[in-house]
């Protein structure tokens, strides 16, 4: 199995932007520890961090017939991008939202997710365990295999 994880803009910034609401972990130290959680999980992964949205579309198509799962954090085009919300659509690779915060008890304007509805599932609130618990599911030890 090979899993891609997408993350967004501003993501790249992990650690140092607002560690009260995104964590005081940096993206460099989460994936290490999703690098774990794939091992652990028998499968390989890739990552990809962009703050543009068309590379983020160009590296979900680039993804169709090569990966098994994808784990996205789109960051803010969560709550516009139709773009991504399409290529997810396009590609039929299982995806699975991930999100760092609580984006239901955030600003209105977060509460909204465009691209969701592309996805199989999406985790909310539970910090950089929201992305290992889509690696898991992804990777069969839960109710999506």
């Amino acid at each position: 199995m090979k899993i891609l994880v997408m993350n967004g803009p501003n993501l790249n910034l992990l650690g140092e932007r607002e560690p009260s609401v995104y964590g005081d972990h940096s993206l460099a130290a989460i994936n290490e520890r999703l690098k774990e959680c794939a091992e652990k999980n028998g499968a390989e992964i890739d990552f990809f961090q962009s703050n543009h949205e068309g590379s983020i579309v160009d590296k979900i198509q680039e993804a169709y017939g090569k990966v098994d799962g994808i784990v996205i954090n789109p960051g803010a085009y969560t709550h516009y991008s139709y773009a991504i919300y399409d290529a997810l659509l396009a590609v039929s690779v299982p995806a699975i939202e991930v999100h760092l915060s609580n984006i239901n008890r955030r600003e209105s304007f977060r509460r909204i997710s465009v691209t969701a509805p592309a996805c199989v599932a999406q985790i909310v609130c539970h910090g950089f365990l929201g992305y290992m618990e889509a690696i898991d599911l992804l990777a069969g030890g839960g109710p999506l295999a």
